[in-house]
């Protein structure tokens, strides 16, 4: 089992910067990689971005150049960083692992992010 715990989101205006963190516990030798989804009320879960065990990443067009995603292993932590924020980032942001064992696929609880126009 692998236990994943968001924090970081809030309210800010378009434009600014805000940190997005996740915490990982448990079978953590199990990950192959963390990313961030997103989700809006009434649409699908869509990734934002993953960072693999082995450093790679990948970025969703609609957030390439703006937003980052690093780990710090030592710390079991990864982190979303968010700039230049578009009233079209608000969401509930999703920490996501993928494991090397079932169920393959853990959710954090989700955080919001309101970016206000």
């Amino acid at each position: 089992q692998v236990q994943l715990v968001e924090s970081g989101g809030g309210l800010v205006q378009a434009g600014g910067s805000l940190r997005l963190s996740c915490a990982a516990s448990g079978n953590i030798f199990s990950i192959n990689s963390m990313g961030w989804y997103r989700q809006v009320p009434g649409k699908q879960r869509e990734l934002v971005t993953f960072i693999t065990s082995g450093g790679s990443t990948n970025y969703a067009d609609s957030v390439t150049g703006r937003f980052t995603i690093f780990r710090d292993n030592a710390k079991n932590m990864v982190y979303l960083q968010m700039n230049s924020l578009k009233p079209e980032d608000t969401a509930v942001y999703y920490c996501h692992a993928n494991t090397q064992t079932w169920p393959y696929d853990y959710w954090g609880q989700g955080t919001q992010v309101t970016v206000s126009s």
